[in-house]
């Protein structure tokens, strides 16, 4: 499946373009977990205050589409589900580490 950035974009806006596949208030959030290693629906949904199934499915979906995360369907009752981040997320995870820790840096200014 084709990811579903436009690839139309000029290469000055390509901020734009990472932002068209990682924005929403959950991404980012849900690539961090995943990168912890594979996690079934619910164990995202727990570890994830504040986000509903339907949000944390439609960003999954997302997620998949744009070649970010893996959906692995096992055939078995009831149905088992498990999410991966895939090597183009795995790109990623100096972004969120770095993300994470200017979170506590600045949580910390504000503080004060």
């Amino acid at each position: 499946m084709p990811p579903r950035i436009a690839t139309t974009a000029p290469d000055e806006c390509m901020v734009e373009a990472a932002t068209e596949v990682l924005g929403g208030k959950w991404k980012l959030v849900i690539l961090r977990h995943l990168q912890n290693g594979t996690r079934r629906f619910g164990e995202l949904h727990r570890a994830i205050p504040g986000v509903t199934a339907r949000m944390l499915t439609r960003q999954l979906r997302e997620l998949e589409a744009d070649g970010l995360v893996e959906r692995k369907v096992y055939a078995e009752v009831p149905p088992k589900v498990e999410y991966s981040v895939s090597p183009i997320g795995a790109s990623l995870k100096e972004i969120t580490d770095r993300l994470e820790a200017w979170g506590h840096w600045y949580r910390e200014q504000v503080r004060d």
